[in-house]
């Protein structure tokens, strides 16, 4: 469970990770976040000390994969109010970031939060991933596509590996039952060149078993 403890510990090591500057600018976007969901349906987690824990420490749990630290460009597929690619961009200045949703007011309301903050290496794109996947200025453009709570596997590996580069990946979020739609997407992940690398846990910010994984999926055709 979410304490003041835990979080006030887990910003000490944001701090080291990632220096004062960056993770001030993490906890100023969660903030904005929070407030502004008193006005604007951004997310179910009101509380301020879970909120880090699921959002902040989930959305950064990518970090540490070698092929994410080697991508240079990363779309974020159905990315609600940022997470997780506002507060990657936050932390990776060097990579480019599209984040993608279909609503239009969230987007908007990311926009602002990132000229606030200062945020200028990610873009927002208004669009349905279906809709827009073989267009020739996002197909196979990005060395990660990423998705957070969004969709059953076998119906994002057909809005997600379009996005990325033949030798790229497609980094996918999930709960403990992972196992059950990695069965069921079989035959999305072939027919969308897609093929499981690896499954890699996700510890919380109580350095605790969160019970969700990185589904990491390699483009490979």
């Amino acid at each position: 469970m979410a304490t003041k403890e835990t979080t006030d510990k887990y910003i000490k090591e944001l701090m080291f990770d990632y220096g004062e500057e960056k993770t001030d600018k993490l906890i100023a976007y969660l903030d904005m976040v929070l407030d502004r969901n008193q006005h604007i349906n951004l997310t179910a987690v009101n509380d301020r000390d879970e909120a880090v824990q699921k959002h902040i420490a989930d959305s950064l749990a990518i970090c540490s994969l070698p092929e994410y630290k080697d991508a240079e460009s990363v779309m974020d597929v159905g990315t609600g109010a940022g997470f997780p690619g506002a507060l990657l961009a936050i932390v990776s200045p060097e990579k480019k970031f599209i984040l993608m949703d279909a609503t239009l007011k969230r987007l908007k309301v990311i926009d602002e939060f990132a000229e606030t903050l200062g945020i200028s290496n990610l873009s927002t794109l208004h669009a349905r991933a279906e809709e827009i996947a073989r267009k020739p200025e996002y197909a196979a453009q990005s060395d990660i596509c990423v998705s957070r709570a969004v969709a059953n596997l076998s119906t994002l590996s057909g809005w997600c590996l379009p996005f990325v580069k033949k030798g790229g990946y497609f980094i996918s979020y999930k709960g403990e039952n992972y196992q059950e739609e990695l069965d069921e997407a079989a035959k999305a992940l072939k027919k969308f060149g897609g093929q499981l690398k690896r499954v890699v846990q996700v510890e919380n910010a109580a350095e605790e078993i969160s019970g969700h994984v990185l589904l990491v999926i390699e483009k490979i055709k």
